[in-house]
């Protein structure tokens, strides 16, 4: 196998994979986000529990029911790091939107993806979301930071 080749396939191939993700996720669609998750994922989300196993529709559609419109988004800063069948992205990401209560949604994360190839397609297999919290002895998560 030449790993150039390959890996310049993997290059165009894992971002074009997590653009359509993210359109599914902003378009709030369950069943078309979770085609890109292994069966056996793990994910470490920002809202409980600590730890989901596996894919959620369930769960992913009652959280996309709690927004009125799509969901805004963006990413910088970021990394990827790619082996012959396991990559590694990471940045920030902007989410923004509405709830259906009104609230308006102006939240930077970080978040970090474990990305493995099956059957010549790369899934996302981890995925760990996480806010800074303030080390005063608050606990207090730091939901107003911007890059």
């Amino acid at each position: 196998m030449n790993y150039e080749k390959a890996n310049t396939s993997d290059e165009e191939a894992i971002p074009a994979m997590l653009m359509m993700r993210a359109a599914a996720i902003r378009e709030r669609n369950a069943k078309d986000a979770l085609f890109y998750d292994a069966e056996d994922s793990v994910e470490f989300s920002l809202a409980p529990p600590l730890v989901h196993h596996g894919k959620d529709e369930a769960g992913l559609r009652a959280w996309f029911d709690t927004w009125d419109g799509p969901i805004g988004g963006k990413v910088q800063d970021v990394k990827l790091t790619i082996g012959v069948d396991v990559a590694f992205w990471s940045g920030l990401v902007h989410m923004t939107g509405t709830k259906t209560e009104g609230t308006n949604v102006d939240l930077w994360f970080r978040q970090t993806l474990g990305l493995v190839k099956r059957e010549g397609r790369w899934l996302v297999a981890h995925q760990h979301e996480s806010v800074p919290f303030a080390m005063d002895g608050s606990g207090r998560a730091l939901l107003d930071l911007k890059p």
